[in-house]
């Protein structure tokens, strides 16, 4: 039964894997701007209800700021999801969970989004391009 104990940390991880997979899927011309999208949409998930107040707005301000840099810049994609991961963290110890009904739900989201954000500080790579070591070359940038 110990098992299942251990699945509520590394089905996160999975996740979190799956979620950059999927992503690298999404042609290269969309691939950014969909996931600053995603950025803002993690950066408003607990305005509903997660219960630190005014706080949870200065957090969602900060959020758009960071989507807003994310659409033309990968290094802001991971920084959002970053400060996603220092936001769940605050809500698993002080705040509402970001899944009403699943307790544990801030917690798995502060171990998923690191892996999402490692993801997208290397560039958000096609999986061909993860997989060969790779990163993707910024416009201009001469290959190695």
């Amino acid at each position: 039964m110990h098992y299942l104990h251990y699945l509520q940390y590394v089905a996160p991880i999975g996740i979190g894997l799956l979620y950059a997979l999927v992503m690298s899927l999404v042609g290269e011309a969309h691939r950014l701007r969909l996931n600053a999208v995603m950025v803002a949409g993690a950066g408003a998930a607990y305005l509903s209800g997660g219960g630190l107040g005014g706080w949870e707005f200065a957090f969602a301000t900060l959020a758009t700021y960071v989507a807003y840099r994310a659409l033309d810049s990968w290094t802001f994609v991971g920084v959002g999801w970053l400060l996603h991961t220092a936001w769940d963290v605050v809500h698993h110890l002080k705040g509402n969970p970001i899944v009403p009904f699943a307790h544990g739900s801030s917690l798995g989201c502060a171990i998923c989004d690191p892996v999402i954000a490692l993801w997208c500080l290397r560039g958000g790579p096609s999986m061909r391009e993860f997989l060969r070591g790779g990163r993707r070359l910024a416009p201009g940038e001469p290959a190695a």
